[in-house]
């Protein structure tokens, strides 16, 4: 067991590297963005981004992809963290890409996850963004332990994992033609633990569903899912109140929440520690694909 001043060091190796990544795109970018969605790993992320231009203000805008199924609590904090802090929140919708024909829902209600692609393509198209920051951590899943910290999208959007450049020693090419964007994401070496022990370092405030909290949920394929407009018990299934937490955020159709009485965050750190599966392997329903069905999403322009 390494000991609190060796996890602490090592957090800082990490967010040194991170900071890093960050003023790099700046340095050879022209309009980068950051994409948050106001789970923890965009958090982190965010305050990553201000440490590496402190005292002066954030030189990109901050970009939420927002599903219109949502959690409101995540929406609250979304709109406060960002107010607060004086950054500019550009918000693309799901709903206006639906609106204009871009997309068509499957169904009310549905899943709007795949539906993000096209919105989030059409935000940076739109605002010119030549970069773009994610928090993804290559712990995750597999398809994205395929990414590197620099992942180049072509003039379309889409990502072609064998077409990815070398990254020696921390050096990267972020040379790109009109049209191509980079995702980048400098959190890829971390862990979902290290992510809570930057937060609770950092004393970083987080939305309430992290935390254990009594809410209604209806247990599906596996998953509790939170009553909503959207979810509501179907033949054969019931309502119960349970005591639960989030371990991700996203939109509310497709994602679970976990028991627990975790109420703090060394609470959480301790089932985190104890579990045996990610964080999206476990609570999120659109995740719970084939490695190869993932992979296409993300070679479409996926998240």
């Amino acid at each position: 067991m390494s000991s609190p001043a060796h996890r602490v060091s090592q957090l800082r190796a990490l967010e040194a590297e991170a900071v890093f990544v960050v003023r790099e795109v700046v340095a050879e970018l022209s309009r980068p963005v950051l994409l948050f969605s106001g789970g923890k790993d965009s958090i982190a992320l965010l305050r990553v981004a201000e440490k590496a231009f402190a005292p002066l203000p954030l030189p990109f805008p901050i970009l939420h992809v927002d599903t219109g199924h949502n959690f409101p609590e995540v929406i609250e904090f979304r709109d406060r963290r960002i107010r607060e802090a004086g950054h500019r929140l550009i918000v693309a919708t799901v709903q206006r890409s639906i609106d204009t024909g871009r997309v068509a829902e499957d169904r009310p209600g549905a899943s709007r996850n795949r539906l993000q692609t096209v919105t989030l393509l059409d935000a940076l198209e739109a605002y010119g963004f030549d970069a773009a920051f994610g928090g993804a951590r290559r712990d995750e899943e597999r398809a994205r332990a395929k990414e590197r910290v620099f992942s180049f999208r072509d003039e379309f959007g889409h990502w072609e994992p064998r077409a990815q450049r070398v990254e020696p020693w921390t050096l990267y090419n972020a040379r790109i033609r009109r049209g191509e964007h980079i995702r980048v994401f400098p959190l890829s070496n971390w862990t979902e633990l290290d992510v809570w022990r930057y937060i609770e370092t950092e004393r970083l405030e987080l939305p309430s569903i992290y935390f254990a909290h009594p809410r209604r949920v209806i247990e599906r394929d596996g998953i509790l899912l939170a009553e909503s407009d959207w979810i509501t018990a179907r033949d054969g299934e019931r309502v119960e109140e349970a005591v639960v937490r989030y371990r991700t955020v996203g939109d509310l159709t497709v994602t679970g929440a976990v028991r627990s009485r975790a109420g703090d965050i060394p609470g959480v750190m301790r089932e985190i520690a104890a579990s045996r599966v990610s964080e999206r392997g476990e609570t999120r329903a659109d995740d719970r694909v084939s490695d190869a069905a993932m992979e296409d999403r993300k070679r479409e322009g996926y998240f």
